[in-house]
């Protein structure tokens, strides 16, 4: 599981806001120009809904497996037990194992999403073969950060994808988007160049709360209740994090980011190859 314990403040309605929808069929010129305009696109319906349900059927049953997820193991509902350090003996391996499920990889690398993401660039792409899996217990969130301090030895051009892998409502944390982020040019330069396996006493995300960020830069928070299929693409400098999983049904938030560069341009090296070393050289081990 992962994410940091939440600040239980509630985001007053007016800092709320929804994500703008757009067509994952459009023309890929004019989906450019609104990720440049916005610094991000949301495409509901962009992957198959089935194969999403077939990768969270896959990661829950695994996690069932190791008595985290209670049956049935599709509704993600956490038991509030881990006994995978009992029964995994490399807890990085088995986050490897957990991210490299074939039905994962058929959503995340695959080429409904290839090809999307080649007409977004304009030019052939590459994925990162690491994979961010996130599966979120009620009670967590993710702070708000710019995704340059964690991948910024490559392309510059890189687009984050994030993929709910089943719904995920508001209840259940899901991310969410800083308005307009990506034009904050005091809050990019304080980022700018900042490596956190360089300097890894200097904290990655912003240290504020999103109430209070929000509230400074007179902004909001924008996100959805996501369904199987939807997808969020942005770029290194669109600040973002979750929402607090504080579902009813105990249930555990699971969804992904896979980043996609152009094939052309250098790539980090951190995120790459069979067994990518990750932060530190830790790779999955990493994401405990």
């Amino acid at each position: 599981m992962s994410g940091a314990v939440a600040d239980r403040r509630p985001v007053p309605d007016a800092l709320l806001g929804p994500l703008r929808a757009s067509d994952a069929t459009a023309d890929p010129a004019a989906l450019r120009e609104r990720l440049s305009d916005d610094g991000y696109l949301f495409l509901p319906a962009a992957l198959d809904a089935i194969a999403v349900m077939a990768a969270r059927a896959g990661l829950f049953g695994r996690l069932a497996e190791v008595g985290e997820i209670a049956p049935p193991a599709v509704e993600g509902i956490a038991t509030g037990t881990r006994r995978r350090s009992e029964l995994a003996a490399d807890p990085g391996r088995f986050l490897k194992g957990l991210s490299e499920h074939p039905a994962l990889r058929r959503v995340s690398h695959g080429p409904e999403l290839g090809r999307l993401m080649a007409a977004l660039h304009g030019e052939p792409v590459r994925p990162y073969d690491f994979l961010w899996l996130r599966a979120t217990p009620v009670g967590r969130s993710s702070p708000l950060h710019f995704d340059h301090v964690y991948m910024s030895r490559g392309s510059a051009r890189v687009l984050s994808v994030w993929i709910p892998l089943g719904p995920v409502p508001l209840s259940d944390g899901p991310l969410t988007i800083v308005e307009g982020s990506h034009r904050a040019e005091a809050l990019i330069e304080r980022f700018r160049g900042h490596d956190v396996d360089r300097d890894p006493d200097r904290p990655g995300d912003v240290g504020e709360h999103p109430v209070d960020l929000a509230t400074r830069l007179g902004t909001r928070l924008l996100t959805a209740d996501f369904a199987p299929g939807d997808i969020v693409v942005f770029g290194l400098f669109t600040l973002h994090g979750s929402l607090d999983n504080r579902s009813p049904a105990g249930r555990v938030r699971l969804s992904c980011d896979v980043r996609y560069q152009p094939a052309a341009e250098a790539v980090d090296e951190r995120w790459v190859g069979g067994d990518p070393p990750g932060h530190r050289g830790l790779g999955y081990g990493g994401l405990n």
